[in-house]
């Protein structure tokens, strides 16, 4: 007798289980809802998290199952937060531009209105004119689906060229990591459109919203993030199981003996590589308007490596293991950043953790791949084995 989806992937029901209990907690602890224990820039921290958390796991299927490192994945996050990140900004321009024209006796043309919006956009970078890549930023629906179209076709395009030339390995990587440098250096140049090196600012301002206290528009965020990374986690493990699921993990293990029987394994490695990349563009649409900020040195390839490690240090080709690892990490390393762990003084040297976290995590890395490859997640094996 087949089994069902849930009875072949049980930790699909203990993790939304377990996200659902989490959720739960927060919100009850809420300022906005709650009681007001866990602070609003908390709520906002975790709310990331649950971003990244989803990202890890897109990071884990295209390299933990299917075998393919990818150093670019965060580029797709990126575009993703710079594609909502347009509306964001154009709408709430266009606010305090028209409130600023309604004292005026003679009513402004839209001409004049879109001047002023474009002055107060691109003034910083000289400039006042809407790039081309800004023509649907005054629609917030053409905006979501280039979310989702945009990291598509680029993720489309490029797998499409490497694939079908059959680069693999540490080559790809590299192709990888190229592709997220040159969007990362074209970004930086102020005729991107982009504002440059400035980027998108005040994101946290949700057009609508602006009466809304921000532990309101941080809990719905979170919500939405939640709800995000349960839908991510349910479909990516339908993907990962199975008969596609098996190609998959066959690719990973010997690429040319699937190929020998009869898969076509370019197309099977393209889907993956697609699909991951939207997932992590709607992953960056819902983490940057939390962050508030986005400019092109979040695109940069250390980012795309920090995910790699997360995954690694989580336990790599474990959906659950991804989602460990991320939280794990960027939670640690919001507290030693942030200054929440305290300096250390030996007398002859003090240790900063704002300066030092960076060779701890890559210390954490190396110790991980030497002594515990299977990571973080890896313990539930040994929880969950039979004697």
């Amino acid at each position: 007798m087949r089994k069902t989806f849930i009875a072949e992937n049980p930790s699909v029901l203990w993790f939304l289980a377990a996200l659902g209990l989490f959720t739960l907690v927060v919100t009850v602890l809420s300022e906005w809802v709650g009681t007001g224990l866990i602070p609003t820039s908390f709520v906002k921290t975790l709310g990331k998290t649950l971003c990244l958390c989803l990202i890890a796991i897109a990071m884990d299927v295209v390299w933990g199952y299917c075998g393919i490192l990818s150093l670019g994945h965060f580029a797709f996050f990126g575009i993703g937060g710079y594609a909502i990140g347009m509306w964001l900004m154009y709408a709430r321009t266009e606010s305090i531009v028209l409130e600023s024209f309604g004292s005026q006796v003679i009513p402004p043309t839209q001409q004049e209105i879109s001047d002023a919006i474009g002055n107060q956009i691109f003034g910083v970078v000289g400039s006042s004119e809407f790039p081309a890549i800004w023509a649907f930023a005054d629609n917030l629906y053409l905006q979501l689906l280039m979310i989702v179209l945009v990291p598509g076709l680029l993720a489309l395009v490029f797998g499409w060229l490497a694939f079908r030339s059959r680069v693999t390995g540490v080559y790809l990587s590299i192709l990888t990591q190229a592709m997220t440098l040159a969007l990362s250096l074209y970004l930086f140049q102020n005729d991107s459109g982009l504002r440059g090196n400035n980027g998108l600012s005040g994101l946290q301002n949700i057009p609508g919203f602006e009466t809304a206290p921000q532990s309101a528009v941080s809990l719905v965020f979170f919500w939405a993030s939640a709800f995000a990374l349960a839908a991510g986690y349910v479909f990516f493990a339908w993907a990962v199981s199975g008969k596609m699921g098996s190609v998959i993990k066959g690719i990973r293990d010997n690429e040319a003996r699937v190929r020998f029987l009869g898969y076509r394994v370019e197309s099977y490695k393209l889907f993956i590589f697609t699909v991951t990349a939207v997932v992590s563009g709607i992953a960056g649409a819902l983490y940057y308007p939390q962050a508030g900020i986005i400019n092109p040195g979040e695109i940069a390839p250390i980012a795309s490596i920090y995910l790699a490690v997360w995954v690694a240090i989580g336990g790599r080709g474990r959906l659950y293991g991804a989602v460990i690892g991320a939280a794990f990490v960027s939670l640690l390393s919001s507290w030693f950043t942030g200054g929440g762990a305290p300096a250390i003084n030996l007398g002859f040297y003090t240790i900063q953790w704002t300066d030092w976290w960076l060779v701890l995590l890559g210390l954490s890395f190396v110790a991980v791949t030497l002594f515990f490859p299977k990571g973080i997640g890896g313990l539930f094996d040994y929880l969950v084995r039979k004697p």
